[in-house]
């Protein structure tokens, strides 16, 4: 999706090991190689670097979306990324993540960043209760509807609140689970 919407990706990883190419690597051809091979190791479009390097490489962008805790107090102060989108659940350490917001790198944390999972998970148990099937375009577009509205709704406390996206995602989900449960009771 990131290639699809323009954005050049140069390194990825996965637990056979890490590929970079400067120039950017071919995701259509790295995701047919992995297919056929399992693993993103042995790819002709990317060359092999340590994955700790990966995680240091000067990009815009890093997206940490398989293994909790792989940005830590040993390696966050060489995070060179201005925005870490958090794919995995928990990719950044609280001592990191203290790390990153103190050099003003973005963090978009996991609870807001990987959220998508959950929400179609949940358009699924709405249609199966419903016994109606909603087209792809239809899930595609109720998804990013909600997810915008996510961002909008994090951004607008983080700033309302001067924390970080992380403090204000868990800060309205807070607030939300006090404010159902003072209007329903308590779940059985």
């Amino acid at each position: 999706m990131l290639e699809e919407a323009g954005i050049r990706v140069i390194a990825v990883s996965d637990a056979s090991g890490s590929i970079w190419n400067r120039n950017g690597i071919d995701v259509q051809a790295l995701a047919t190689h992995v297919d056929g091979t399992g693993a993103v190791q042995h790819f002709d479009g990317g060359v092999p670097i340590e994955s700790d390097t990966l995680l240091t490489l000067d990009v815009d962008l890093l997206v940490p979306a398989a293994i909790e805790g792989v940005i830590n107090a040993a390696n966050a102060d060489r995070v060179r990324a201005a925005v870490v989108v958090e794919g995995a659940n928990g990719p950044t350490t609280t001592e990191a993540d203290q790390v990153l917001a103190d050099r003003g790198v973005l963090v978009v944390p996991d609870i807001l960043a990987n959220a998508g999972g959950v929400v179609v998970s949940y358009f699924e148990w709405v249609q199966a209760n419903q016994a109606y099937w909603w087209s792809e375009t239809d899930v595609e577009s109720r998804l990013s509807e909600r997810m915008a509205s996510a961002w909008n709704d994090v951004l607008t406390e983080a700033t309302r609140r001067d924390v970080s996206l992380r403090t204000a995602a868990t800060c309205l989900a807070v607030q939300r689970v006090a404010e159902a449960h003072r209007q329903r009771g308590l779940y059985p």
